[in-house]
Order: C-alpha cells, then structure tokens, then sequence
C-alpha cells in the first residue's frame, strides 16, 4: 500500500495572526511530502513513524469529535501491520510536517469525508478546518488545522477570518530578479513553547495593540499586494512587517539571526519573516534581487520557493 501524496505547505503571510483572527495565505510547497505506506519496510525510521502513529491512534479514540468518524478498526489493523509515513518533510520547520500526516489519515480511514472534487462550499472548508485543528492539537497543544487544510487541498488558501477561508489563485510565477526563499536556520523549532511565549506576550495590553493595528495591518497589505502582483508596494510593507516581527517577536527568532535579519532591513537586499511558529526551522525571506541575496546570505542555506 502507498498513499496518495500530500505536501508540505508555507504559510506566506499571517504567522501567529490567525491565531488571534486576522488574514493568512497558506501555499502548498510539493519540494517535500510525505505518504503512509504499508511495505513491510522494518527501518528504524518505519518503526518510529509507527510508533508514533499508534500514539496519535490512541490520541483520535479519546477525541469526543462530532465532526468526523473515523474507520478506527482499519486504522488499527494497519497499525498493527507496521504502517507508517514515509515523509521528506522536515519536522520542526514551520513547513507543515504534522499537518501533512493529519491530512494522509483523514483521507484514508475518515468516513464520508469531504473531498477536494466536490463543491467546496464556505461550511464545508470550516468544517474541514476544525476537524483537522482537533486531530492537529495532539501534535501542538493549540492548532487553527490550517496546516493539515492546505496540504489536503494541495491549494492555496487564503484565510480571511476564523470562519472565513477560501481557496484562491495566485498569480503565476514570472522569470524576474525578485523571488521568496526559505533560510535554513540549521536549529529544529518546537510550535509548542513558541505558541505558548505568543500567548503569554498576548496578556499584554501593548503587545495586543501592535497585533491588531502594526502587525494585522501589514500582513493584510502584503497578502493584498501579492494576489494582485503588486510587486514594488509588496515589498514595501514586507519591509515593515519585518521590522514589526524583529521587533516584538525576538524569543522566535533565533539570537543569531538578529543581526542577520537587522541587515536586510537596512540594506534592502532581502527582508526575512518567520515561516510558522519560528524558533528555528526555516525564515522566509523576500528579495527583488534573488542574486544579490544569494551572494550576501551566501553562508546559509537557500531554497526558491517563488520568482517575481
């Protein structure tokens, strides 16, 4: 048995905003994915995956979900004959690692499940939402179930409110100098303790402020711009938002990277943004000149992810 694929996804815009109900654009990234499989494979990977796997088993058949059931003697079954998910997604990147085994289950063993060939109506991707933001809090203690949504749709998502996401367009890659690029960090990045730092900080009466005004305002514009390829006043407001994140978000950014991300705003060679939680994993930057910014981040990692 070889599942269907399903791909890891990049959160564009709207890290820690949506939490907190304001706008995001998720994209799927197929560079990585990740499929469960039952070949009798018996590596030492497999049978963590496995492991792991009756543990989120047992975490479903405590769940007192009303938004979906689930085949949970097939899925034992297969458990039991050693399936696991073979995966090239890396865990603790702020790419959609777990999302993307929320997403293989529920395809597989959920019962009338919605499907990406019917007519996604705004209740239908709701309730999809949900049912994946529950199956994910295993992994997280807190998910929006954005992850595993974008991964199961393999499309891009724009989230315009808790209760209002949709599936959108985005305008088709161009042969220009600018592109967005992921930086590995080489640090692995828990969602966990990020979100709970996020909700902490949250108790703060100034904190909130910039959330709702700085930081929503900024994110809103740059996903605007995006969709409509308005390219020179996209990388205007990434600019600010970069200085807003480096600003108030510090614990989510590795001390080293401070000084690193300090340099693209004052040189405007590259602006960097969290890419998920943060912590560590992957940054996302943004350049009009893709060279530029290989030559002066080039003691790091770069992977394209879109030219401009």
């Amino acid at each position: 048995m070889r599942g269907p694929l399903f791909y890891a996804k990049i959160l564009l815009f709207g890290e820690y905003g949506i939490i907190k109900d304001s706008k995001g654009l998720a994209i799927p990234y197929n560079v990585y994915q990740g499929a469960l499989k039952l070949d009798g494979i018996k590596s030492e990977q497999a049978a963590l995956s496995n492991k792991y796997l009756k543990e989120f088993y047992t975490y479903l058949i405590g769940l007192d979900t009303k938004l979906a059931n689930f085949r949970y003697d097939d899925l034992r079954r297969d458990l039991e004959l050693g399936m696991y998910f073979d995966s090239s997604i890396p865990q603790g990147y702020g790419v959609g690692s777990s999302g993307a085994l929320v997403a293989a289950i529920y395809d597989k063993y959920a019962d009338d499940k919605i499907t990406v060939l019917e007519n996604l109506t705004r209740d239908k991707l709701i309730k999809l939402k949900n049912v994946f933001a529950e199956m994910e809090s295993f992994f997280h203690g807190k998910s929006s179930g954005l992850d595993p949504l974008n991964s199961y749709l393999s499309l891009p998502i724009l989230i315009n409110s808790k209760d209002h996401i949709e599936p959108t367009g985005i305008p088709s890659q161009k042969e220009g100098k600018g592109a967005v690029f992921l930086l590995d960090s080489k640090q692995i990045g828990e969602t966990g303790p990020m979100v709970n730092i996020f909700m902490n900080k949250m108790k703060n009466e100034g904190f909130r402020k910039m959330i709702s005004e700085d930081f929503a305002r900024y994110t809103d514009a740059c996903i605007d711009d995006f969709l409509h390829g308005n390219v020179k006043s996209l990388f205007g407001n990434v600019k600010q938002l970069s200085k807003v994140v480096l600003k108030n978000f510090k614990p989510m950014i590795p001390k080293p990277f401070h000084t690193l991300w300090q340099k693209g705003i004052e040189t405007n060679a590259y602006y960097l943004k969290l890419c998920g939680s943060g912590g560590g994993g992957y940054f996302l930057g943004f350049t009009e000149d893709y060279e530029k910014a290989q030559e002066m981040l080039k003691n790091y990692s770069l992977e394209l992810v879109y030219r401009f």
